[in-house]
Formats: structure tokens, sequence, C-alpha cells
């Protein structure tokens, strides 16, 4: 990461300088080429040498031999980061950081340090130098914390023990019932698990003056997986629209060109995920569904009724989320044969209400609530009592306050009782 910083401080100097020169080009695909190769060595060396040696054999060559690279923690976030600031740079949307400090600060900001969002440079980059932090930002930081912390621990770590344990039993066991209780578990448990992480890390960057962009808008609600990626790691998709699907010609390419360029970027945001195929089967998979909503399946699916087109979106993410969650691609194949029915499952000890206690279904019932824009028409009538009497204002603010307290000790209760935290996205 040292190394990282004072690499990308550099060449971003040396580029800003060279602008209008016409040496910048060369050190921008440098510094590009640089910043994934070093992804690539760290990320995808393990999988290209067991990909290779498949090959090899079945040719019954000798294997490649690659010692097993260890992933640093977040480096995926932090090499999309210094790419957005040495292309800023390059494009004059940023002045280069001349304070080797700063850089560092860009590039370390801890709150979204290991888990995003991703930050471009330009969105942040007068923040870097000078912050105002008032009480009112500093309180809505807290909140926005404390909100976050409970979408983790209250949600989505209880609905992931159920999927962990549904997708970890033997295809042979698994009925119609135990796969769907499973993908809806793990539905919920990636978008509170990352929506959570991402709620912490805005909350934490507003304590100390930063103001980061929203990463998810209610994904869930969507209608088109256009849609849908326009409200999901909204900064993850922005950075691939901003620096990769514009520059290859963006909607100003013809049709056919265009369906290619989305298809290749979403190939290229699953393998961005992780360093396996079923990966790249899930950004194929809604790279084409995006191409398919473009040509014509869009417009069908706009003159359907509202709950049939809600469905439609919910059913293609969910078979999506196979592939995301499933250790392998046959693995992922098997549960959709149960998902369809079409398998005769055998005798399991594991009965589908062993996994349906209380405490889940309250989860599943808050993620379900929790998953649609209530809170914010709450708080908009909250906001509209208020302006018309002080008392109820008065009234609201101490219940509101309560309120979070409740949920704040409730997720502390939570960290301290449970044993099981799965972090999700280490591989990313």
């Amino acid at each position: 990461m040292l190394t990282s910083i004072a690499f990308n401080y550099w060449i971003a100097i040396a580029i800003d300088r060279r602008r209008d020169t016409g040496g910048a080009k060369p050190l921008l695909a440098f510094a590009v080429a640089a910043n994934l190769g070093v992804l690539g060595i760290f990320k995808y060396a393990n999988f290209f040498a067991d990909n290779v040696n498949t090959l090899f054999l079945a040719l019954g060559a000798h294997p490649l031999v690659v010692p097993r690279v260890l992933l640093p923690i977040g480096i995926s976030f932090f090499t999309f980061h210094a790419i957005s600031y040495v292309v800023d740079v390059y494009r004059k949307d940023a002045v280069a950081q001349k304070s080797p400090v700063h850089a560092a600060l860009y590039l370390l900001l801890f709150p979204q340090l290991i888990a995003g969002p991703i930050i471009r440079y330009r969105d942040i980059a007068d923040q870097l130098a000078r912050r105002i932090v008032r009480l009112d930002d500093f309180a809505y930081g807290v909140r926005r914390f404390v909100i976050g912390l409970a979408k983790k621990v209250l949600i989505a770590n209880i609905v992931a023990g159920p999927a962990d344990k549904i997708f970890a039993m033997p295809a042979a066991q698994l009925s119609a019932a135990h796969a769907w209780l499973g993908i809806v578990c793990y539905t919920l448990q990636i978008y509170f698990d990352f929506s959570g992480y991402s709620d912490m890390a805005i909350g934490l960057g507003r304590m100390f003056g930063f103001r980061f962009p929203e990463n998810f808008r209610w994904p869930y609600v969507a209608s088109t997986v256009q849609d849908f990626w326009r409200r999901w790691h909204i900064s993850l998709s922005t950075w691939f629209r901003d620096y990769l699907y514009v520059p290859l010609g963006g909607n100003r390419v013809p049709p056919a060109r265009r369906y290619r360029n989305l298809v290749t970027v979403f190939f290229l945001c699953g393998l961005w995920h992780g360093a396996s195929w079923n990966f790249v089967i899930w950004g194929l998979f809604h790279g084409s569904f995006l191409v398919a909503e473009r040509v014509g399946l869009g417009d069908a699916i706009k003159r359907l009724w509202a709950p049939v087109r809600h469905a439609y979106l919910l059913i293609v993410v969910m078979i999506g989320w196979v592939f995301f969650r499933a250790d392998t691609l046959p693995a992922a194949l098997a549960y959709l044969k149960s998902m369809a029915g079409l398998t005769v499952p055998a005798p399991t000890p594991y009965l589908l209400s062993w996994y349906l206690t209380p405490e889940l279904g309250l989860a599943l019932a808050a993620g379900a609530i929790g998953s649609m824009p209530i809170v914010p028409a709450l708080a908009r009538w909250r906001d509209a009592r208020a302006s018309s009497a002080r008392s109820a204002a008065w009234a609201i603010d101490v219940a509101g306050t309560a309120a979070l307290l409740l949920v704040l000790v409730a997720s502390i209760l939570q960290v301290a009782a449970r044993t099981y935290n799965p972090f999700i996205y280490f591989r990313f």
C-alpha cells in the first residue's frame, strides 16, 4: 500500500506537468497498467494458474508451480481509488496533489478503505485540505453509523446463518423450499451487509467532515435490471461507467458495439468481485439482461402490472446471487435445479422448521421493511409534523433519539452475544 501511494503520488504530478506536452498519455497508460498489474498479481495469479493447470492436465503437460498469493484486504478498492486519482488528473478534473500527506489520506481514508464505497478523487479533493465539522454533521454521522451497524448485526448476521447452512447442504438433500429460503436469506444478507458498511463509512466520514456519496438507493424496489444498477453499489457502477464504458464509446457508438461494450463492462465487473468463474458468469448474466432490456425487453416489462415487474427483477437478481454465493459452478447449477423443483430431495435431518426461528422471522420482516423506502417517508412525515407544531417536533425528536439508542443497545448486545460475524466482502 505504501508503494502504491508513493507511485501514484509521483506519477500524478508527472502527468499534471506533461498534460500540455503530449507526454501525459503514455504516463497515464503506464499508471493504469501498473495499478492493474499489482491487482492482477495479488488477486488473479492463482486463478490464472489453476485454469492453465487444468488445460495442462488435459494435455498431459507439467503444471505451473505458483505459490499461493495472499490477498491484501481492500486491494480492489484502493486500486480503483488510485486509478480514479490519476485519470482525474489527466482529464483535468482535478489538480495533482502536491502534499504527500493529503495524497496518502485519500488512498488510506479508513472509513471506506476495506469495504467501500469507492470515492472518486475529484469528489473529495477539496475536502482533503479543508473541512468544516458542525455539530449537526457529527450528529448525523452518529445516526448514520448506528443505522449501518444495526443493518449489519441485527439483520445481515442473523440471516447469514441459515443462508450459509443451506448453501452448505448436500445438493441431494436440497429441496425447493430449502433453496428458496437460502437465497432469500442471502439476498437480504448481501444487501444489508454491504449497505450497512456503506452507511457506517458515510457516518464516520461525516463525523470527520467528509461527505461521501450514497452507495445504495433501495435497489430491491427496482422493476428492471437497468434500474437495479442505478441503485445498487452506485459508486462501483458509476466508476465502471465513467472510466471504462464511456472511454469505450459509451452511447455514442453504433448499437452492436454499444451492447458489446456493455457486456464487456459487466464481464470485468464480475471479475473485479472475485477470481472465480462464478463471478464472471454473474457479471455476464447481468450484462445480458441489460442488453436484452435495451433491445426491447425493457419496453415489454414497462407494460406489465407493477407487482409483476417487481417480481421479474427480484427473480433475476436472486438467480444471479446463486452464482455469486455458491462456491463452484456445479454447486450453483445444482442449487438452481433445486430452486426450480427439478430434483427429488433425499431425506435430511435439517428440516425447514429448524431454520425458521422467531429470530429469523423477525430479521426477515425487518429486512423486507428496510428494503423499501419506508423510513424516508416517515422522516418526511416527521418533518411535516415538526414544522406545524413545536411541541410535536420536540416529542418526535425525543422518540427518534430513544429509538436510535435502543437500536444501538440491541446492536451492542448482538455483537457481545454472537460469535458469528461474517465479512463477506473480504474477497474484494
